[in-house]
């Protein structure tokens, strides 16, 4: 239908059934010039509608829909990542929250980047661009989820560009720094976690969320199955943080030595506190109380350990992480090999993780290479075929 709306036209056209109320909607467009315009105009949105691309006015906010967003995908999201989702939804509907779903732009998605980098984090200080970057990810498959359900013609996030991240180069420790390091803190009662760390590349929260059932001492081999995170500065102890995190992991004799003599050490421990350890779990390392290890406070110690034995320093004991790895890659251990100890989700993250490591690697493969090419044919060097006594 077509009518006069002062010196212009509009067009009234119906576009089905509101779901919540049972009533039809009516759309109407004004402001054509003429009414050929304006038929133009409806028959454009005649196609939408037919193509399956019509999304009906709203006037529903960012803010009320990433909070529904966010209810709806608890039950897919383990706790950990549900908590990291509610804080990256809170730092953006706080600044964009009352704009509406529909008219959100790029741009006010880049804007909004902006100050998060500037004044976005815990009284007013900036946040690092990886912490934004999360951000992003998380209003992307939001808005994602809002396009596929018929909320918002297009993602608006897609368009939007997220802020770049230097990429830092991890600090590492050559073999003798970390056999250093070891002989600082044998006398630790967390010996074997740090043992632990250097010689499997596991990541600190699945190491202190280790079970003893978890550990085949007689086999060497132990199962990474959950992880020890923190979440408002609460223990949290959940599931593994991806499919290809839960792994198994061999180990070597000196490290099933050091996590036999921590077992003991435990066993002491526990005689010593009677009442009052805590027997709720079966951890492999614990407070002295039986209690879990706080994550940060394990952080803590460590960088004491790390400054008292005056090595380089770590940035924590991710470092440890990174030291095997590289240790590995520069002993020839396979790239597959690594990233499938590591519990990386493709062996790509493992390569790019690691692509300091690519010119030793390089100059490694020059030699052995070239050693086998001119030793098997015996040519000289030179180029020019060796002497026969030279074979």
């Amino acid at each position: 239908m077509f009518r006069r709306d002062g010196k212009k036209w509009a067009y009234v056209v119906d576009v089905g059934v509101d779901p919540s109320t049972g009533k039809r909607k009516q759309q109407t467009k004004s402001g054509f010039a003429t009414r050929k315009a304006a038929q133009d105009a409806l028959r454009d949105l005649i196609t939408t509608v037919q193509g399956g691309a019509f999304v009906a006015r709203s006037s529903a906010t960012l803010g009320a829909y990433l909070d529904e967003w966010l209810e709806n995908s608890r039950s897919r999201l383990r706790e950990t990542s549900w908590w990291s989702y509610q804080l990256a939804v809170r730092r953006i509907a706080g600044i964009i929250g009352e704009v509406r779903l529909q008219a959100l732009t790029p741009l006010q998605i880049e804007s909004t980047y902006a100050k998060l980098l500037k004044s976005g984090g815990q009284r007013g200080r900036p946040l690092a661009p990886k912490t934004v970057r999360n951000c992003h990810v998380v209003l992307h498959r939001a808005l994602s989820d809002a396009e596929r359900l018929g909320l918002v013609a297009r993602n608006a996030a897609h368009a939007a560009r997220a802020p770049s991240s230097t990429r830092i180069e991890m600090a590492t420790w050559t073999a003798e720094d970390l056999a250093a390091f070891l002989e600082f803190v044998k006398g630790d009662r967390l010996f074997g976690a740090y043992v632990l760390l250097a010689t499997t590349g596991m990541r600190r929260g699945e190491v202190l969320g280790l079970h003893w059932s978890d550990l085949d001492l007689e086999g060497r081999r132990l199962s990474v199955t959950q992880t020890l995170t923190t979440m408002n500065d609460q223990v949290f102890l959940g599931p593994a943080k991806s499919n290809r995190s839960r792994r198994n992991v061999a180990l070597d004799a000196d490290t099933v030595a050091a996590l036999r003599s921590h077992r003991a050490l435990q066993a002491a421990e526990r005689l010593t506190v009677g009442g009052a350890w805590d027997g709720s779990h079966d951890l492999v390392f614990r407070a002295q109380d039986g209690q879990p290890l706080h994550p940060d406070r394990f952080t803590a110690a460590f960088k004491r350990h790390v400054a008292g034995s005056g090595l380089p320093p770590l940035r924590g004991p991710h470092g440890l992480r990174h030291t095997w790895a590289t240790l590995a890659l520069k002993a020839g251990v396979h790239p597959k090999v690594v990233s499938d100890r590591l519990g990386h989700s493709t062996i790509a993250i493992t390569i790019d993780t690691y692509s300091h490591v690519a010119p030793s690697l390089d100059a490694t493969a020059a030699d052995t290479v070239a050693a086998q090419i001119f030793g098997s044919a015996g040519i000289a060097r030179s180029g020019r075929p060796a002497p026969a006594g030279d074979h």
